[in-house]
């Protein structure tokens, strides 16, 4: 007997009405991203593996989705006792296998697996610029709409395929393009209805100089990455965590401030400016910050609020300067539904020094879930025709035809139900599909060149010519 079929942990089929939503919150996305002056672009699913491993962190690399070359291969198991899944490798083997064992497993995965499925669309895109970077002007707006993948832990708003809705800016530095970025942002989710969502801005500079100021310069990666946990395992489990990763005791006594940071954006400039005095590196993302706020300010957001966060750390190593990180109105309970960030030396890692990006991401599948909770798709959004043509029979369903084929080029979604069956049936069918209107084409109809168009929530009809029925399923 067949085996009942399923589908992957942390994906998902979609139905047609789920499509039909989620196609409108791409599509406000894009015409967005074309009204800032962004360019779209696409790239392979999947990469070369070195293309990907190292550029995420230790944790990112670890949810990296390899793919198997074909052949078959051996592996002497008297070496190292493999986990009996790929997943738990990738998840587990760090903290499970020595050093050895890991550089003989590294050798091994070398040879089995060469390339993985994109883990963002960031990392390729700086390939992508590099690889093309004779043929683009810059600087270079780009957006990009595509599926990435990660081996992460599936739970409500977090899948191991979803879609990225990125923007970037390289091949300038000026900070103006941060100040468009919180635009974007605002102008994006105003248009989706959802307002009240909070921006929240940091700047990596500022993390590294708290770093230097605690002592802890040579633990900033363990520093950021712990911090950025601190919505999720709270302050103790921060300062655990931290304690584990080496950082002194001394050291948390001086990051204390950063848990009670509080007051107006003005207000925080101004303790991080006397908690950072010491810091060159600091001082400078204090002043980025500042400079990207003010201005802000001076423009004005229609709905959004901007929030300077000083805990907001964002685990990816690649981020040089400001920092985003957008949080759904408080009263749904969901992570992050956007982030992003700059990053000066992104490029460089592929061969092309000197060339500074900044970009953001819209986070499809956590503010599809956000804007139904919340009920703000429009009615005007969904997957089914606005009238189904009764099919009466051949002669009948030519007559229909004709006008679908009109209808049509005015972009109104009609149809004809294929079958010459009972009418009941065809109204069942209607009813079931939530398709507004029926269109009936008898005899009658056909004689006095007329249509009879019945609304199937109200039970009304009337009997119209064509441009009567055009206008009535164009309103």
């Amino acid at each position: 007997m067949a085996s009942k079929p399923s589908i992957p942990k942390g994906t998902r089929d979609f139905s047609p009405a789920e499509v039909s939503k989620r196609q409108y919150i791409i599509q406000t996305i894009k015409a967005n991203f074309e009204k800032f002056g962004f360019q779209p672009i696409e790239t392979p699913s999947f990469e070369n593996s070195d293309t990907l491993m190292g550029k995420y962190g230790e944790e990112g690399d670890r949810l990296i989705f390899k793919i198997l070359n074909s052949g078959n291969f051996f592996y002497n198991k008297s070496k190292i006792e493999l986990p009996k899944s790929i997943e738990e490798l990738q998840i587990n083997s760090a903290e499970k296998i020595s050093l050895e064992q890991r550089i003989e497993l590294n050798k091994f995965t070398g040879k089995i697996s060469e390339k993985a499925l994109r883990y963002d669309l960031t990392v390729p895109f700086a390939r992508y610029v590099v690889q093309h970077q004779s043929e683009i002007e810059f600087p270079f707006k780009r957006y990009q709409i595509q599926p990435v993948w990660r081996a992460d832990n599936p739970q409500k708003g977090r899948f191991r395929e979803f879609f990225q809705c990125d923007a970037d800016v390289v091949g300038s530095k000026s900070l103006w393009q941060e100040v468009e970025l919180v635009q974007l942002y605002d102008t994006v989710f105003t248009a989706l209805g959802l307002e009240g969502v909070t921006i929240k801005i940091n700047n990596r500079k500022i993390l590294s100089g708290i770093a230097e100021v605690i002592g802890a310069s040579d633990k900033l990666i363990d520093f950021t990455v712990a911090l950025d946990k601190l919505d999720k395992i709270g302050e103790d489990g921060v300062k655990k965590e931290m304690v584990e990763k080496g950082i002194s005791e001394e050291a948390l006594v001086k990051v204390q401030p950063l848990f009670s940071f509080s007051g107006t954006f003005a207000d925080k400039i101004k303790q991080l400016s006397e908690l950072l005095a010491e810091s060159e590196e600091g001082m400078k993302g204090v002043e980025e910050l500042k400079f990207i706020c003010d201005n802000v300010a001076d423009l004005g957001l229609s709905t959004a609020i901007l929030d300077l966060d000083v805990t907001l750390a964002r685990g990816l190593n690649y981020y040089t300067g400001a920092i985003f990180e957008v949080g759904a109105p408080k009263t749904v309970a969901m992570g992050s539904i956007g982030g992003g960030g700059r990053y000066d030396d992104l490029t460089g890692i592929f061969g092309l020094k000197n060339m500074s990006g900044v970009g953001i991401s819209f986070g499809l599948d956590r503010i599809y879930l956000v804007l139904e909770e919340l009920q703000l798709f429009p009615e005007t959004v969904a997957a089914t025709s606005k009238a189904i043509f009764i099919n009466y029979g051949d002669k009948e369903a030519l007559y229909a035809s004709k006008a679908i084929q009109k209808l049509r080029k005015e972009n109104i979604k009609v149809e004809l139900y294929p079958d010459n069956v009972k009418v009941g049936k065809q109204f069942q069918y209607a009813d079931k599909r939530l398709i507004p209107f029926a269109v009936i084409a008898g005899d009658q109809e056909i004689a006095s060149n007329s249509y009879a168009l019945k609304n199937l929530v109200t039970g009304e009809q009337a009997t119209v010519d064509f441009d009567g029925l055009k206008n009535a399923l164009l309103s």
